[in-house]
Order: C-alpha cells, then structure tokens, then sequence
C-alpha cells in the first residue's frame, strides 16, 4: 500500500508541477484561454447509470479542472457499451480536442476510442480498462488496479478472521467489478459472487437478505459501490445477520457508516482525483505537448478509508472531493 500511495504522489506531484509550469511563463496562475487565448473542448465520456452517486465526484474532479484550466466539458454517458461507443464517436464527429472515457465494457467501447486516436484526437482512459487501454492505443490511464484492491481487501478479511464472503456484482458485465471480487477470491478463499440490479436499491437489499437467510455462514459482505454498501448494511440489520459490511468507494453516508461502525472499512479508489487528472492530462498535452505514455497507468489507489483516518477525510467526503 505505501508503494502504491507513493507512486501517486509522485504522478500528482508532476502533472501539478507540469500545469503550473505552463501556466505560469508570464507570472502567477493563468487559464489555458489566458495562456493560449485558444479554448478547447474535451468530451468525458462514462459507463454511469442511473443513481450512482460515485460518478458525482468523478464530474465534480472534470469539471473543476475544467474551470481552472478553461476548458469547455461535454459530459456524457450510457451503462450499456454499445450507447457508450456512440457516445464516443459522436464526440469524435464533433471534432472535440480530446477525450477522455471508461473502458467498462473494452470491447465495445475500445475500437470506438482507438478510433480517436486513429484521428489525431488525444486520449486517455480512466476508472475501467487498466489492462485494456493500452491494446487500443490509449496512451495513459488514471484509476485503481481493481484486482489489487480486491487482494487487499481480501487480506483485511483474512486477518480479521472472517470465514465466508460474499461479494455483490451490481454491474453485469463490467471487468472493474469482476476484477475486484476476483482479487477478493485470491486472498479470501471460499468467497462467493451474488449477482444484483444496482440501479434497484430495494431489490438489491431484499436479494442480499434473502442470501444472509438462506447462508448464515457468510461473515463478511463485500459491497463494490457506495449505495450498495449502505442497502447491504440494512439488509445485515433486517435479518439479524453479524456478518460485516465492507465496501469498495466512498460518499458521506459512507463516511458517516464507518464513523458509527456499521462499515468496517472502504476501499477507496479517489474518483475525483481520476476526472481532474484526466482534463489535465489532455490540457497538457495540447497545450504543452506533454506526452500521454510512459508504459505504466496511473494508480489513484487502492486507499483504505477505516477507524483510523476516518476523521481527516469525512469532510472532503461530505464536500464531493473524496
């Protein structure tokens, strides 16, 4: 985990160096129209679904960087890979400068974004594809190894002693999540899967019940998203269940349930970190030539968000950067 939060401070640590650089040749922070007097447009392109509150941070990251750097943003999205790659190539269509786009679903989504690089558009990937941006031609990604967040959050649950995990899929089809209960399994073996409907809440809580009823020797409930996590812990109170709640992300509700104890811990991937650092990237790029490469993504986490640190960091969740 020190690694892996290292390798980050130094990756924040350049790009802010490289901004204030290029902002800042003729005194004191500028915007890119400032600097440039040209504006450019960057297209965001997500697998977002209705309700996820997760991609809230990710928009409010885009768009703050956005507005320091000023640049116009075209925020859009689609759960399903095909509307998404629609998406992307309505923005290529457009002739945006850049792009930046998930790669849930790669191989719908990924020939769509090669296809903008193919037309001279800058591009990075962010939040899902980490083993996939690359063959598409995508030159950087920013986001969490999902299969490492698993391990570690796999590890947390075997020195804790716990038995079984079951692990909630709340996306079909997404290599992030699949990675994550994945990385789960190698270091908390005898875990289980339960496939839900996220954009349900109330079904996904009565389908996690009804699995607490049916197997009381799950000691552990390993939530991929926020609201997951918070319908997970009702269901744990409904049917008397003990088995602990652990999530992956983080919102203030969250916060506030590991506060009170209700969740042990999350697993913190900074999506807002991911939506700044992928509008700056490409501001640099265009505006400064700063390559979109260098062989390796970008790791905004995995972060663990628990007892210890809770207190310094459920502000920043309260206020939608964290």
């Amino acid at each position: 985990m020190r690694r892996v939060r290292n390798t980050f401070t130094v990756a924040v640590a350049a790009a802010s160096a490289l901004a204030l650089a290029a902002c800042s040749s003729q005194g004191g922070a500028q915007t890119q129209t400032d600097a440039t007097d040209q504006s450019y447009v960057i297209a965001m392109i997500t697998h977002e679904a209705p309700g996820d509150s997760f991609w809230d941070k990710v928009r409010a990251g885009a768009e703050q960087a956005a507005e320091n750097l000023g640049v116009e943003l075209r925020y859009s999205n689609n759960p399903d890979g095909g509307q998404q790659a629609t998406l992307v190539q309505n923005a290529i269509d457009s002739q945006v400068d850049g792009v930046a786009v998930t790669l849930s679903q790669a191989d719908q989504v990924g020939p769509a974004a090669q296809r903008a690089v193919e037309a001279g558009i800058p591009t990075v990937a962010f939040n899902a594809g980490i083993d996939d941006y690359a063959r598409y031609g995508v030159g950087m990604y920013f986001g969490s190894d999902e299969n490492l967040a698993g391990r570690s959050a796999g590890e947390r649950i075997t020195e804790a002693g716990g038995g079984k995990a079951l692990c909630i899929i709340h996306e079909q089809g997404s290599v992030s999540l699949e990675a994550r209960c994945a990385g789960v399994l190698t270091t908390s073996p005898g875990s289980e899967n339960l496939q839900v409907n996220g954009t349900d809440l109330p079904s996904v809580q009565q389908t996690i019940g009804a699995k607490l009823q049916q197997d009381p020797s799950i000691t552990h409930i390993v939530a991929l998203g926020a609201p997951v996590a918070l319908a997970a812990t009702q269901a744990a109170a409904e049917t008397g269940s003990r088995a602990e709640v652990i999530t992956f992300d983080l919102n203030a509700d969250v916060a506030t349930a590991v506060q009170d104890g209700r969740i042990a811990f999350s697993v913190d991937q900074q999506p807002y970190v991911q939506g700044y650092m992928s509008v700056q990237s490409l501001w640099l790029n265009l505006t400064n030539g700063n390559d979109l490469g260098g062989g390796k993504p970008v790791l905004t986490g995995p972060s663990i968000v628990d007892s210890s640190n809770i207190a310094e960091i459920a502000g920043y969740a309260a206020n939608n950067t964290r």
